[in-house]
């Protein structure tokens, strides 16, 4: 009886078996999924209905690359050539899917653990429990009649720093931005979004969201995906990168939370550099 994390997927489903199969997987463990479950990857379909089908065994949040297909599923949104999406929107039991999907969390947390999971990262200023507070806004607006009109208003980069005045879907996009999309801000929580690659591209000013002192979650374990450029190394205690570019041709790896063995597959995808 074991809980593995895992990085990004994102369509990679013949890693993700050869993974599973590596850990000797069975229904007594739990798998946790750092988000982006699709999209890039030749087998988002497969990806997403394995995870489903696998109920509370499985327990995923939402990274941007699974937004954004919910986004087009809503209709918020036309798909981009470089998505790798039809089969799921082709997909008999599309409806079926995107409700599930719809219905996973940003961020989820296990105190027996003391682990937290979340997508991109948590700013530096906030605790675990605001980030749930404020994560929890998001998903609300995602079980409700409002979801579509959150998808039209979801894609932007400003806000870029948090006030607990902002309102709206201003709010609303800036949390998630935070939780999905961060990689470098300030101690305040100013984001920036220009900086994609490994540390050697970190501007004045920035620092990976992990590394500022004094950061309000910094007693908690987080195990997050979305940075392929760190090659799984934080260097920083208690921060866990689980997204080592299996997309990309690397690996895909996970972390048993338990006792903090790593596992990993090589990458099958080879078109992707």
């Amino acid at each position: 009886m074991a809980t593995y994390a895992i990085g990004d997927i994102q369509g990679c489903f013949d890693e993700l078996q050869n993974l599973l199969a590596a850990i000797s997987f069975n229904k007594s463990d739990t798998l946790w999924i750092c988000g982006d479950l699709v999209n890039r990857g030749p087998k988002s379909l497969e990806t997403l209905r394995f995870i489903k089908q696998l109920d509370r065994q499985a327990i995923s949040v939402l990274g941007n690359h699974d937004l954004h297909l919910l986004a087009i599923h809503n209709g918020a949104v036309k798909k981009k050539k470089s998505d790798t999406l039809d089969e799921i929107l082709n997909a008999s039991d599309r409806s079926e899917l995107m409700d599930w999907l719809q219905q996973q969390p940003l961020l989820h947390s296990d105190k027996s653990l003391n682990f937290t999971m979340v997508h991109a990262g948590i700013p530096p200023r906030w605790s675990i429990t605001k980030a749930h507070q404020l994560a929890n806004e998001v998903e609300s607006t995602l079980k409700s009649p409002q979801a579509k009109a959150f998808f039209e208003h979801m894609y932007g980069n400003t806000p870029k720093i948090w006030s607990n005045q902002l309102s709206g879907w201003d709010r609303l996009r800036l949390i998630t931005n935070y939780f999905t999309r961060m990689r470098f801000c300030t101690s305040q929580n100013e984001l920036e979004f220009a900086s994609k690659g490994g540390l050697e591209t970190q501007p004045n000013g920035f620092l990976p969201w992990y590394k500022h002192d004094n950061r309000k979650s910094a007693e908690q374990r987080i195990v997050f995906g979305h940075w392929a450029a760190l090659q799984g190394k934080t260097d920083t205690a208690n921060i866990y990168a689980l997204d080592t570019g299996c997309i990309w041709g690397d690996k895909l790896t996970a972390l048993r939370l338990d006792d903090l063995a790593y596992f990993e597959t090589p990458s099958l995808q080879k078109n992707n550099f």
